[in-house]
């Protein structure tokens, strides 16, 4: 079961750390981080909106399912600014995946942005 609810609810209107929602629910701190990146991604804020008042809408929200478009009609990232941003200090390929997601609706996962952005310069 998931704490979607509870964690936003603690986080936002308690004030309570990410670690110490963690530590009241049982969770581990990192699912407590993906379920406020993914509440942020989504553009939701607390208190959440009436049409979210179900658990379902809520994940079905933060949770879209994937896009049957096959991945050469997807929007491709441009590689070599990421390649470029990735030498800079303190980026990290997880914030640039995540400013992807942002900019498309219909992005790629994260296992398979990671996969192409560094197969690709091998395959040129």
């Amino acid at each position: 079961m998931r704490h979607i609810r509870e964690v936003l609810r603690l986080h936002y209107s308690v004030g309570m750390s990410q670690r110490a929602v963690a530590r009241s629910l049982g969770l581990a701190q990192g699912t407590v981080s993906k379920y406020l990146n993914r509440t942020r991604r989504a553009g939701l804020t607390w208190p959440l909106p009436p049409e979210l008042d179900d658990d379902v809408r809520l994940e079905n929200r933060l949770y879209p399912p994937p896009s049957d478009r096959p991945s050469d009609e997807r929007p491709q990232p441009d590689w070599a600014l990421v390649h470029r941003e990735l030498r800079r200090p303190n980026v990290r390929l997880m914030l640039l995946w995540e400013e992807y997601c942002d900019a498309s609706s219909d992005s790629f996962s994260y296992s398979c942005y990671v996969a192409a952005g560094f197969m690709l310069p091998l395959l040129e």
